[in-house]
């Protein structure tokens, strides 16, 4: 996606800036973080592929109604999730 170059412009000053010449005094520092949601505004990057599943693993997925490619990402994922953590 393209971005404004008045934009790019702003952006590149910012990530320039030191750490110690921004001025955060109004801004009130979280020291509970108890309420926290992990992850609620991360949205992975989708690519889109053609793959060759059972057809009866993909039946079973369908005849659950609802977003069945959402549910095999989720199922992926936490297995993925969990061999990371075996290593």
């Amino acid at each position: 996606m393209k971005m404004a170059r008045h934009k790019e412009t702003e952006l590149k000053r910012l990530v320039a800036r030191r750490e110690e010449d921004i001025d955060m005094s109004d801004i009130a520092e979280v020291t509970d973080w108890s309420g926290a949601v992990k992850g609620q505004f991360y949205k992975p990057v989708k690519q889109q592929v053609t793959l060759r599943i059972d057809a009866d693993v993909l039946a079973w997925f369908k005849e659950k109604g609802g977003k069945y490619q959402t549910e095999l990402n989720k199922v992926l994922r936490e297995h993925m999730l969990r061999g990371r953590k075996r290593v």
